[in-house]
């Protein structure tokens, strides 16, 4: 469930760097003449780090599934808090993954360089849902036989 979190958070991310956030920033244009307008002044969204950045994610999340299966990560709770802790990691990668392209967005067309769109907004929700989640988890501590995952 984690990895599957982990991947929807990258995915979105990436399309809010390279797509949503492009089109609320510059209204009425398409992707494509924003594209062709960037590269007029020289400037980028910066896609290959940002799929290396969604990429990343979802690499550290598939190793804490293959990290419970190999038997390495024998506690139930270790492995969510792990995803978890990906999740919350999220937030501030997400904002240097989205730097260059904001950036390129206000000096091409002269706007600011934050989030146009809301959904950026949603994925550092989702981050500090997952930090509150960490928090609870650590509180309660309790450890359990049952807490073991099955080998």
């Amino acid at each position: 469930m984690g990895l599957l979190l982990v991947a929807g958070y990258a995915v979105a991310g990436a399309f809010q760097i390279l797509v949503w956030n492009p089109l609320a920033a510059v209204p009425g244009a398409t992707l494509e003449e924003i594209h062709a307008e960037m590269a007029r002044a020289n400037e980028t969204l910066a896609a290959p780090e940002v799929l290396t950045w969604a990429a990343v994610g979802v690499v550290l999340a598939a190793s804490v599934v293959l990290g419970a299966m190999a038997g390495s990560i024998t506690r139930i709770r270790t492995a969510v808090v792990l995803e978890l802790l990906i999740l919350v990691l999220g937030a501030p990668s997400h904002w240097f993954a989205a730097f260059p392209g904001g950036m390129g967005l206000a000096d091409a067309f002269f706007i600011r360089g934050g989030d146009h769109s809301p959904w950026g907004g949603l994925l550092y929700a989702v981050s500090l849902a997952a930090l509150v989640a960490v928090v609870v988890i650590a509180m309660a501590g309790r450890r359990r036989k049952e807490d073991r995952i099955p080998q």
